[in-house]
């Protein structure tokens, strides 16, 4: 089914014998604020290295496993499967730094993360500027052979695993100003600061905080490509990360799928398994259906990636995926708690986990209503025909 190869299937199969590991520690880690035993955690990390999944979308060269798109969407749906972020350590480096670092950016920071010696997060998202990087406000002043950076970031994700940040600005001076610029930030480094910390309503052991930058100095070489280049590194990494979060969506809608209907099967209500109750049985199909036409629709616009689909194309179906996958995962939580009735509203179940942990899929990366402005423009462009 789906047309998949040989390798691909290998590759699928192993991603999902992880996650079949960890789904028994879920409801462990939903009591511990997200976290394993620190011997479980140990254990599969270095699973990832056995089973091959250790970057996945990073060249060969660099260590990573030279995947293709398809075969890393596959690999993070298997992610998508288990809740709590458990999978997340099957990490995804920033796959556009391959091919703008420079020698000592790559032997400093890019390799050892693709080795999974080093980790990274982002300081982008700002308390104005959310799916439109566009607002941004910190800044990046040029002082002697080095910046100065400046501003305070939201949503700084696993910013508690990171040990360096990557901070993007607005220029004030020189040739580029008003223009963005990226640079990597060590942590810890003098002026960087967590001003607080939100619980956000999953349960995860990745962090979230409000991260200030205050007169942040770094030096020249810890700019990314050049000046001005800043926002073209952030639409690569949202282009990538809209099918990352598709991809896991369909995971979690395809967990769900199986829990549920397990569930509807084994429960008898009246002399009657539950699956045979019409209104019961509907809601099933319905998942089903749109989980079909969720993977097929990932599955082929992460093709289109492979054959070097025009690049404005790529970014209209990446929106196209995160929009359709993130709506289709939530409906399907919803349904599956609805399937489950009182048990569905317990943490120790799955469903409940997931309703949490998938609204914020319509969120970050851009949200749903960002992601259908996107389609609109390119249909206006390009119409129909070149999109679907």
């Amino acid at each position: 089914m789906y047309g998949l190869s040989t390798e691909d299937l290998a590759l699928q199969a192993r991603a999902r014998e992880l996650g079949d590991e960890l789904i028994p520690w879920e409801e462990h880690a939903e009591a511990h604020e997200g976290r394993l035993p620190p011997e479980v955690a140990a254990r599969a990390r270095a699973r990832v290295d056995a089973l091959g999944l250790r970057a996945t979308n990073m060249p060969a060269e660099l260590g990573g496993g030279g995947c293709t798109m398809l075969q890393q969407v596959l690999v993070q749906e298997q992610v998508g499967r288990v809740t709590n972020g458990l999978m997340w350590f099957v990490s995804t480096p920033p796959q556009w730094w391959a091919g703008v670092a420079t020698p000592e950016q790559t032997e400093r920071w890019l390799r050892p993360t693709v080795a999974g010696e080093r980790s990274e997060c982002y300081a982008i998202t700002e308390e104005g500027a959310g799916s439109d990087v566009a607002d941004v406000v910190a800044t990046a002043r040029r002082e002697g052979d080095g910046y100065v950076l400046n501003g305070v970031k939201w949503h700084v994700t696993s910013y508690n695993h990171a040990d360096y940040v990557f901070f993007e600005g607005v220029l004030t001076d020189g040739p580029a100003a008003g223009g963005h610029a990226l640079f990597v930030v060590d942590l810890p480094t003098d002026g960087v600061s967590v001003v607080r910390n939100p619980a956000y309503s999953h349960t995860l052991d990745h962090h979230h905080p409000v991260v200030a930058f205050d007169d942040v100095r770094v030096p020249a070489a810890n700019r990314i490509g050049e000046e001005g280049d800043g926002m073209t590194f952030s639409y690569a990494w949202f282009r990538f990360e809209r099918f990352m979060v598709a991809a896991r969506c369909v995971g979690a809608a395809g967990r769900l799928l199986d829990e549920a209907t397990a569930f509807a099967s084994g429960r008898v209500v009246g002399g009657q398994p539950l699956i045979e109750r019409q209104l019961v049985g509907a809601m099933l199909a319905d998942s089903a259906a749109e989980l079909f036409a969720a993977r097929s629709m990932l599955y082929e616009a992460a093709r289109g990636v492979d054959e070097g689909r025009d690049l404005k194309i790529q970014h209209a179906q990446a929106s196209m995926v995160k929009l359709y996958c993130s709506e289709m995962a939530g409906r399907v939580a919803d349904r599956a708690v609805q399937v489950f009735g009182g048990r569905g509203y317990m943490r120790e179940n799955v469903a409940e986990r997931f309703f949490r942990e998938l609204r914020v899929e319509r969120i970050w990366e851009g949200t749903s209503e960002i992601q259908r402005v996107i389609l609109a423009a390119q249909l206006a462009k390009r119409g129909a025909a070149a999109l679907c």
